[in-house]
């Protein structure tokens, strides 16, 4: 058996290397759940959130990681289809802090959170029967000016 030259042994080392980091840095399971972040800067943690066309359901958790009251700064998860949003975002601002400023008759909302203040977090369960794969949606925060910056697609 002739041995290899060092040259080559490293190079089959790197490859498989590699392939380990590789292997590692796929998911084990389909993400079927999620972790967002709220702060008091007015800005969630992700700008995107996939949920594997496997899933059936999709559990998300809200924390609002900043120490502002929800008085002044709070913050919330709504889902809709993106051409609903304008919509949606109107009446969610009708309805008020005591609704979580979520539309009392939820039309065109797909999921919510509630209304969380600094340190609060809220988790929830998404439905994606109620979603068409491949279609098209957004999350917000419906609190009254937050929408503008605070906002993500949702792809299922």
């Amino acid at each position: 058996m002739k041995r290899q030259s060092g040259r080559s042994g490293r190079f089959v080392a790197v490859c498989l290397l590699a392939a380990v980091l590789s292997a590692a840095a796929l998911p084990a399971f389909a993400a079927c759940e999620a972790t967002l972040e709220a702060t008091d800067t007015m800005q969630f943690s992700s700008k995107e959130i996939v949920a594997d066309a496997s899933c059936k359901e999709f559990k998300l958790t809200l924390t609002h990681t900043g120490k502002l009251p929800k008085a002044s700064m709070g913050h919330n998860f709504v889902l809709v289809k993106t051409d609903e949003l304008n919509t949606v975002q109107a009446e969610a601002i009708k309805a008020g802090a005591d609704n979580h400023y979520i539309p009392a008759d939820k039309k065109g909302v797909l999921a919510h959170t509630k209304l969380l203040g600094g340190g609060e977090s809220d988790t929830i369960v998404i439905d994606l029967s109620k979603l068409e794969k491949g279609g098209d949606y957004t999350y917000f925060c419906s609190f009254p000016g937050h929408a503008a910056i605070m906002k993500g697609v949702f792809k299922y």
